[in-house]
Order: C-alpha cells, then sequence, then structure tokens
C-alpha cells in the first residue's frame, strides 16, 4: 500500500507579517513549523502503515527551506520525501497550488507506485481555506473524504474504505473505492514521537527535489502568481470597537425572569444591526 501525505511548510502563527504593498505573508525573517493540522494526517498514514503494511511519501510544495518540514516527517517515521520547488510557484493561491501538487502525485505514482490513498490537513493556519485537499482530489479525479475523523476499515483485497466524518449534523459513515483522498481532523490521533533510528535516518536521507520540469509541469503558466486568479486587495486588522458587551444583571433572578430581560433587548439590538448593514451597504456602493 502507498500512501502521500501533502504537507506544507508555515509561518509560526504567532509572527506572521503582511507585505504592505502585495499582501502576501512575509515569510523571511519568521520561524516556520510544519502545518499543525498536517500532523495528524501523517499519523494517520502511519497508523495505517503500521497495520497493513506500505510505503509513505510526504510531499510538499515550497522554497528549499522547506526541506526542514519534510526532514521533520521522516523524523516520525515517513519512509520519503519529495520537496516540489520552483521560483515559478512563488506567490500561489490555491488553484494553482493545486495544480502543481496534482501533477507531482501523478509523477510520484510513476516514480514508486500509484497511491492508494492521499492524505492532507483539514486546513492551513496560514491560509485556512480548506481548499487545498479537495483541490487536488478534484485535479486527479478522485473521491474527496473531508473532516476525517477516523478510518473505521479498510480492505485492500475489495479495494474499499470507510471513515467516520464529522459535519454540522453529527457524525456521517462514509464508504468508497479506492483511491481517495482523506482530509484529517485535529486531535483525531496522538501523534507520535520519533525515536532516534528515525532520526538519524531523516538526517542522513537525500530529500527528492523536483522543479516543474521534472515534475512533468508543463504549461507553468498555471502556476504561481500567473496561475493564481485571487487577489488580495487589503489585509488589516479589524478596528476595536468602542462600545461596550451589554450586561444583563440577574445573578439573583430565576431563569425566566433573565431571559425575559435578554429579549426585552431584542428590538434594540436588532436596529443597532440594521444601521450597521445600511453603513455597510453605503461603504460598499462607494
Amino acid at each position: 500500500m502507498h500512501n502521500v501525505v501533502c504537507i506544507k511548510q508555515v509561518p509560526d502563527s504567532a509572527q506572521i507579517r503582511v507585505h504592505p504593498v502585495t499582501n502576501t505573508i512575509m515569510r523571511q525573517g519568521v520561524p516556520t513549523i510544519v502545518n499543525p493540522y498536517d500532523l495528524f494526517a501523517i499519523e494517520a498514514a502511519m497508523e495505517l502503515r503500521d497495520k497493513i503494511g506500505g510505503e509513505i511519501t510526504v510531499l510538499t510544495m515550497g522554497p528549499p527551506a522547506a526541506e526542514d518540514s519534510l526532514r521533520k516527517a521522516l523524523t516520525f517515521g515517513a519512509d520519503r520525501a519529495v520537496l516540489l520547488t520552483d521560483r515559478v510557484f512563488a506567490g500561489a493561491d490555491t488553484l494553482a497550488t493545486t495544480y502543481a501538487l496534482a501533477a507531482a502525485i501523478r509523477k510520484i505514482g510513476e516514480e514508486y507506485g500509484p497511491p492508494d490513498l492521499i492524505f492532507a490537513g483539514k486546513q492551513t493556519i496560514d491560509g485556512d481555506t480548506a481548499q487545498v485537499g479537495p483541490g487536488i482530489a478534484k485535479r486527479l479525479g478522485v473521491v474527496q473524504l473531508t473532516y476525517v475523523a477516523e478510518i473505521t476499515s479498510l480492505d485492500l483485497a475489495a479495494r474499499a474504505i470507510e471513515v467516520e466524518r464529522r459535519s454540522e449534523g453529527g457524525v456521517q459513515v462514509l464508504r468508497t473505492k479506492l483511491p481517495c483522498l482523506i482530509t484529517m481532523l485535529e486531535a483525531t490521533n496522538e501523534i507520535r514521537r520519533g525515536g532516534m533510528k528515525d532520526a538519524l535516518r531523516a538526517a542522513r536521507t537525500d530529500i527528492v527535489k523536483w522543479n516543474a520540469h521534472d515534475a512533468g509541469i508543463v504549461d507553468t503558466q498555471k502556476c504561481g502568481l500567473k496561475g493564481s486568479p485571487t487577489i488580495v486587495k487589503r489585509v488589516f486588522a479589524p478596528s476595536k470597537r468602542a462600545e461596550k458587551a451589554m450586561l444583563v444583571e440577574g445573578a439573583d433572578q430565576p431563569v425566566p425572569a433573565l431571559i425575559d430581560a435578554i429579549f426585552k433587548q431584542r428590538p434594540k439590538l436588532e436596529a443597532e444591526l440594521a444601521a450597521l448593514a445600511r453603513a455597510s451597504d453605503v461603504r460598499s456602493e462607494r
């Protein structure tokens, strides 16, 4: 069984800076980490390998420095790591990112065997779009299972998988055929600590590095900023509101009385919300 895990090296969210002109994230001089959600995807792939065997290939797209995150994945026990790096990928939005990653996954399939499962975290902490996993699935033409909390069964002979997926209405049980793409939720497993043997292996392992040509990408116009239709007009911190939260006194009142007191404020709150909506519409027209 061959599992591919897509990870991303992201800036430490506590120290993110935004470029004042391009409105893109400034990564120079900012400490980086493996996207926390991706760690649960790595662990899910390794748990399957522990049960039924196989190999795990970890893939990321980024600058040469992203090699650090791949070596971190190797210390957890991944078998190989592929770094997709090229200046033509710079500034990619999710559309351009999925185009490049899908091409790299096809290349991985040619070099190391077709993947049975493709894993990713549910989203990244820098973009927070949750679009890359589903985008890769769409480009590869495979079923996507998003927000997965647990893989309940896997039958390689029947090429079938069953998972539990969290949704707003509760838990869904989904069954589909392999290959497919899974995005894992956070806190769904306990991330293991790599041993000394894996740490030494990670330090010695040669990271596979592919540029656009190596990954089989023919149309580089679909990569990076050129292939990114998303335009960030402005990035800003929300201004502090002068209004304070309304406090309804009633520590000694029964619950029905508190409910009545809150509902008496409803007309006033609705009027304030309507005024805010009108002000927002005026600003938009300008």
